[in-house]
């Protein structure tokens, strides 16, 4: 029986890159193996296998980039919510929730 290492082996690819198809195209890797062998018979093959990883690795980037700005504006909020009176800035006044009045 032929096994996921052999497919993988097979594909010219290494298991990352077979990996990264995968779920970028949200197939099995075994699957993934041999859509890499396909796309690296084709004459623009190896741009598409190239723009997949590359999405994989902007959708990671972006991921990371959403969790520290909602982090940055949980510590941001709650530093302008705990000292109002030195915050005079309206754009701020207005994320943290302060009234203008005050």
């Amino acid at each position: 029986m032929i096994s996921l290492e052999d497919c993988i082996a097979f594909s010219g690819l290494d298991e990352d890159e077979v990996a990264a198809i995968g779920e970028h195209e949200h197939i099995p890797d075994i699957a993934a193996t041999a859509l890499a062998n396909y796309l690296l018979k084709q004459p623009h093959g190896g741009d598409a296998i190239r723009e997949m990883i590359v999405d994989d690795i902007h959708q990671a980037l972006d991921a990371v980039m959403s969790d520290m700005q909602r982090n940055c504006s949980w510590h941001c909020a709650t530093f302008l919510i705990s000292t109002p009176k030195r915050v005079l800035d309206p754009m701020h006044r207005l994320i943290a929730g302060i009234p203008f009045d005050s």
